[in-house]
């Protein structure tokens, strides 16, 4: 697990899938009412091919790691050759996602109703993912990945963002994300931020904390008044930064020069560094402000040119062979419970059963207009706005 993030700087390459849910060459989980009485059985015969979005780390095949490989038993199993595009952020996998060229992605929360909103993602029939009654329940009908009582997601895997900071430098371990907001911090020049216009967000969850009158309650839900205070507050922290990051490789390289000692993290780049030999003398905490963080989903595109083999990966991938493997590699909690019980310490340590520390996190949202905490007399602010804003705070 500790090679997690080395693939990055691979090229994008061709990928099988897996899953074991293509079963029967038809099938009859699901079908159309014909007349009273009579149900017709959609034809769920595998088309021979699939062509899926992902995440990096979420369709391996051995290329990079031999042991690393669950696409290969996909193929064989299902018949269904694989494609695999990888993206870098939300607003690629968008993009592409657009095109109509891709059957199956992966989306995290701040791309995931995007897509539904612009008619790329399909309503997910539930009767077809043989995992679902496996995936905890506190993922499912989530705002990541349902609209209106509708799912258009399966759950896939979620994770903290959480505070990283060098365990030598950063003394006494920091229990608040004043570390990296506040302007007399002590690692100014050298603290990191995400590089993405969510990261507003994380402002907005430090500012619930400690400028309570402003009334905010969903950090994805702001009005003018608490938009600007946001933004104000990350002016102010640019001038602390010693990066932006997003190039995940990049992130890691810096906290071993000591260029970054302190910023937003994810688990498993926590992990990456402190496995290394010699050990990168690097923590992580999740502050008492709590955090944001991502639940990632698998949805089928609308005008899919192979819906049965797309179906067939998501149940591979959140089956809890499939997910076992990528959550362990990848660096996240698996959706599907079923899988913990091949995975050691991983589920505790990632908190994959642990509903109490998921609803601390605040998962990336799409900012609406229409206040995403239920207000109705103020208008919030887009995530347009969220972008533009966000260009003008990097300048």
């Amino acid at each position: 697990m500790k090679h997690r993030y080395r693939f990055f700087a691979a090229a994008v390459m061709a990928v099988g899938l897996v899953a074991a849910a293509c079963g029967d060459d038809k099938g009859d989980v699901t079908g159309t009412t014909d007349a009273p009485g009579t149900t017709v059985p959609v034809d769920t015969t595998p088309e021979g091919a699939v062509s899926i979005l992902a995440w990096p780390g979420y369709a391996e095949d051995g290329s990079n790691y031999p042991e690393y490989d669950w696409v290969t038993k996909f193929e064989t199993d299902t018949g269904c050759d694989t494609s695999v595009k990888y993206f870098m952020t939300s607003d690629e996998a968008l993009q592409l996602f657009a095109t109509g060229d891709y059957d199956v992605a992966s989306f995290s929360g701040d791309g995931s109703m995007r897509a539904v909103v612009s008619g790329d993602a399909a309503e997910i029939d539930t009767a077809r993912v043989t995992s679902y009654g496996d995936i905890a329940e506190f993922l499912k009908g989530a705002t990541q990945n349902s609209l209106d009582g509708k799912i258009y997601g399966v759950p896939h895997g979620w994770g903290a963002n959480v505070l990283q900071y060098n365990s030598d430098e950063v003394v006494p371990a920091p229990t608040s994300w004043s570390a990296v907001w506040e302007t007399d911090s002590p690692y100014a020049g050298k603290i990191a931020a995400y590089d993405s216009p969510i990261y507003i967000a994380d402002a907005a969850l430090y500012l619930m904390a400690t400028q309570p009158d402003l009334g905010i309650t969903d950090p994805y839900a702001l009005d003018e008044a608490q938009f600007t205070a946001a933004v104000d507050l990350l002016k102010a922290q640019k001038d602390l930064l010693a990066e932006y990051w997003s190039d995940y490789v990049a992130y890691e390289e810096n906290y071993r020069t000591g260029s970054t000692v302190i910023g937003t993290s994810w688990q498993i780049i926590v992990n990456t560094l402190q496995g290394e030999s010699p050990a990168v003398p690097v923590a992580s905490v999740l502050p008492e402000e709590g955090a944001t963080a991502w639940s990632d989903n698998w949805m089928v595109h609308s005008a899919a040119k192979n819906p049965n083999c797309a179906y067939a990966w998501i149940n591979w991938i959140t089956g809890a062979e499939g997910n076992a493997q990528v959550a362990g590699y990848f660096g996240e909690a698996p959706a599907n419970l079923a899988a913990c019980a091949s995975m050691g310490d991983h589920c505790e340590i990632y908190h994959a059963d642990d509903e109490a520390y998921y609803n601390e996190l605040h998962y990336w949202a799409t900012p609406t207009a229409k206040c995403l905490d239920g207000r109705e007399d103020v208008e919030c602010k887009d995530y347009a706005a969220w972008v533009a804003a966000w260009d003008e705070i990097k300048g």
